[in-house]
């Protein structure tokens, strides 16, 4: 049995324990243990959070609304799949009806909606080039991509975070890696 964090001087983001064990911990009433799985999470539900607003204030909100969701959960949650399955269509929930949110408010305000702040400047030409290229995906095909390549999500999961069959999966992931095949300014990352 792992020691005790708050007795070992460890801090929450040190915490040893797996995310099965400290949602067991979490129901069980220890706070550090929702600390610690805070912690271990933060940066990548910010990061997904941000892939949807692209504005660094709404992701920071989505966020704080998500984990509060997750707060909710507990006691009696129970984890059936790795913990950023269960997140993912949290966060995506959360940041889209922020989203609406503002607009309506805009909207009631009567205001004019302002554009959106450009991406943050990039030194690497490749990277925006690339940003660029995914832009230009649907928004169902550049979810695929992003969770398969860059979260090293499974089919399955992916599946299971989006609510739709593999086979669906499957499917938008080869009409978004033909899109970026054909495409002159990505043709170059898929030659032999």
């Amino acid at each position: 049995m792992p020691q005790d964090v708050a007795e070992s001087g460890a801090t929450p983001a040190d915490d040893p324990r797996s995310d099965l064990e400290l949602v067991d911990a979490i129901n069980s009433g220890d706070p550090a243990a929702f600390d610690a799985l805070y912690l271990r999470y933060r940066d990548w539900v910010l990061r997904l959070a941000w892939r949807f607003t692209r504005d660094h204030d709404a992701a920071g909100d989505v966020l704080q609304d998500t984990f509060t969701y997750v707060l909710r959960k507990f006691p009696g949650f129970a984890l059936t799949a790795r913990f950023t399955t269960f997140l993912y269509p949290v966060v995506r929930h959360v940041a889209i009806a922020n989203q609406k949110k503002a607009r309506r408010m805009i909207l009631d305000d009567g205001q004019i909606d302002q554009p959106a702040e450009p991406d943050p400047p990039s030194a690497d030409t490749q990277r925006r080039q690339l940003a660029s290229v995914m832009a230009c995906l649907s928004e169902d095909h550049r979810e695929a991509v992003l969770l398969r390549f860059v979260d090293g999500f499974s089919l399955a999961e992916i599946a299971e975070a989006v609510g739709v069959p593999v086979g669906t999966v499957k499917s938008r992931l080869h009409h978004a890696i033909k899109a970026l095949r054909d495409d002159p300014a990505t043709q170059r990352y898929f030659e032999q």
